[in-house]
């Protein structure tokens, strides 16, 4: 059952709920949120701490910097979640899990939503991907101060493929890493700004000249600047 057959929903385990929906009640996101195409569900993590203190971490064992974030508590969010939201995918951003890429966007985006557990201090108690399905992904090589901004991140991209939130079905077909390369540049008026001009093919009416030197220059771009997408798509491309 795709997001045409049901409301995309969110549900961002958090020690900050208030951080969301944040700029996803925004532009054509807040608008989606609105009309109901997605919702957002935030759940306190501190809410399932047993003790007085609601304590959430603890020192990591064998000793070094920061705090940890505590199993048990995570547990009992995570379960939480997922008997209220039955059916959801569960995800961790962490900087240690798989980089997201945009075939995984998509195929979240045809599916009910997700559970996403947002990290903070140093990290998760490491026996609850054990103990729970739970997978791990991350927005790229770099370290956040929290799993909030990367889980916005990543909410972002697929909230934008859900049906009727774009406008035009075929917006993003086009886009970078779509079809495995990186999108062409685009321009636009005046014809002529600070010396720089339209490329004249782009101004000829030739629909099959423009797409050709499209298709040229998202080759050339991702040659260029991420021979590793080159390099994979090459290899798609070749079969191999």
């Amino acid at each position: 059952m795709g997001t045409a057959d049901m409301t995309f929903t969110a549900v961002p385990l958090t020690l900050y709920p208030d951080m969301f929906p944040g700029p996803l009640g925004h532009s054509m996101a807040g608008r989606a949120l609105e009309s109901g195409t997605w919702h957002c569900a935030p759940v306190q993590i501190r809410d399932f701490a047993t003790d007085k203190h609601r304590t959430v971490d603890d020192t990591p064992a064998g000793g070094g910097a920061g705090m940890v974030l505590k199993a048990d508590v995570l547990a009992a969010a995570i379960d939480h979640a997922a008997a209220v939201h039955p059916g959801l995918p569960i995800l961790a951003m962490t900087p240690r899990g798989a980089p997201v890429t945009q075939a995984r966007v998509r195929r979240l985006a045809t599916g009910p939503g997700a559970i996403i557990l947002c990290g903070r201090f140093e990290g998760f108690d490491e026996r609850i991907f054990a103990a729970r399905p739970i997978e791990e992904v991350s927005m790229g090589d770099i370290i956040l101060s929290g799993g909030e901004m990367a889980a916005l991140l990543l909410l972002d991209a697929c909230i934008r493929l859900l049906p009727g939130v774009m406008g035009a079905s075929a917006s993003g077909d086009d886009e970078s890493f779509e079809q495995g390369l990186l999108e062409y540049p685009h321009y636009t008026r005046p014809v002529s700004w600070e010396g720089h001009d339209i490329p004249d093919v782009l101004r000829s009416g030739d629909h099959k000249k423009i797409a050709t030197w499209r298709r040229e220059r998202a080759a050339c771009d991702t040659k260029a600047r991420r021979p590793d997408l080159w390099a994979a798509y090459v290899a798609a491309r070749d079969g191999r």
